[in-house]
């Protein structure tokens, strides 16, 4: 409910990695990097790139794993989560995004959309009837 919401635009700077960590439930992480732009002086100014950590779960992750590619602008909507621990006796954190959402950033391409069929929901080849049968 008190969850910090994010989105990110940029460019996937690796191969998507899709994990099965259970029977039936996957996980897919890759990296999103993020330069901002912005125009100054008659031209544009690239800033420093940050460098985002993205995971998704079960359906999400499987369409992702097969959609998204390394250099492929995108779209990131999710929760940032951070995980802290010690290490030496100091704590350490870092920042990754739980997707809710992801997908291909339109305004520097185009994109066409394919809805996945069940398995359940596929049909199988029946032979015809009207057609005579062999003795």
């Amino acid at each position: 409910m008190y969850d910090t919401q994010i989105t990110l635009t940029g460019w996937i700077g690796g191969d998507v990695v899709l994990r099965e960590v259970a029977e039936g439930r996957h996980v897919a992480s890759f990296r999103v990097a993020c330069t901002p732009t912005r125009y100054r002086d008659g031209e544009w100014v690239k800033g420093t790139t940050s460098w985002h950590t993205v995971k998704a779960w079960n359906r999400l992750a499987r369409h992702l794993a097969a959609s998204l590619h390394s250099g492929d602008p995108v779209v990131v909507h999710g929760r940032l989560v951070a995980d802290v621990w010690e290490r030496e006796g100091k704590p350490q954190t870092s920042f990754e995004v739980v997707a809710s959402a992801v997908g291909h950033d339109l305004s520097h391409g185009t994109a066409t959309f394919t809805k996945p069929v069940p398995a359940e929901v596929r049909e199988v080849p029946v032979a015809d009837s009207t057609e005579p049968q062999a003795a």
